[in-house]
């Protein structure tokens, strides 16, 4: 999926909240699933697709980016163009028919896989920015997220005997990718990696397999977005990768497009 550079001040953004500080005993080895790595994993994503730790300030955020896939929304960066923010408001409707963004469904079907605004400006931006005040809609975006792109980003990392830090290199590239089978999507991705390095499930080792998967995505990237900032990759995966750090512990240090982050 998806979407790229956002500003931000530069400023380091330290955060340590209940539940993030480094665990011990079998805590240590805990996949991306617990609630301490999903934390984190909800804190990394939303520095690249947010500019904050601060995910949960984001179930309001809306803005065209530029980036061809029209109003980027909320929580894990929901487009207009790219289907999941149709289905993310139409099954937010059948549970709340008299919702505020209901009335938009027409328009965002009609813009479903373009970057056009017809039919939601003016009013669609700050629709939604109501509509996130309220708990059914955040809880709809958690939903949202975890369907498409957490938990199968988990199960399939899991199947492939990967660490945190593995399911959260799927996570990131479902988020960005998409999870399609094409060259540029997840699917691809995770095909051309595994012609380069086996899986640990296949008997591979798990570093020089993620390795090869950012490798492959950062190309990825590069095609989808030719110039566009690959931090994502190159300054915060690679990082914890080159580190060691496969079991994603904290403290956690990265930069995202020139910002430093700290994860304590």
């Amino acid at each position: 999926m998806k979407r790229a550079l956002l500003t931000a001040l530069s400023v380091v953004v330290a955060l340590a909240a209940a539940g993030c500080s480094s665990a011990s005993g079998n805590e240590e080895a805990a996949g991306l699933a617990s609630p301490a790595k999903k934390e984190i994993a909800q804190r990394i994503v939303a520095s690249a697709e947010n500019g904050t730790l601060d995910w949960r300030s984001a179930y309001g955020y809306i803005e065209d980016i530029d980036d061809g896939q029209g109003y980027t929304a909320g929580i894990i960066g929901f487009c207009t163009g790219t289907h999941d923010l149709l289905t993310l408001v139409e099954e937010y409707t059948e549970d709340h028919p008299n919702n505020g963004l209901a009335r938009y469904l027409p328009a965002l079907r009609e813009v479903d896989g373009t970057d056009s605004h017809e039919g939601l400006d003016p009013g669609f931006r700050a629709a939604w920015k109501a509509e996130a005040k309220r708990p059914e809609f955040r809880a709809a975006q958690d939903a949202k997220r975890d369907e498409e792109y957490f938990d199968p980003a988990v199960r399939r990392g899991e199947r492939d005997g990967l660490s945190a830090l593995g399911q959260f290199i799927y996570y990131d590239a479902i988020v960005y990718h998409g999870p399609g089978d094409g060259p540029t999507s997840f699917g691809g991705i995770r095909a051309a990696a595994m012609r380069r390095a086996d899986t640990p499930a296949a008997g591979g080792d798990e570093e020089k397999y993620l390795a090869a998967f950012l490798d492959v995505r950062r190309e990825a990237m590069g095609e989808l977005h030719p110039g566009h900032d690959t931090s994502r990759v190159d300054t915060a995966q690679r990082r914890f990768l080159d580190a060691g750090n496969l079991d994603l512990d904290t403290p956690l240090e990265w930069e995202m497009y020139g910002m430093p982050y700290k994860v304590a």
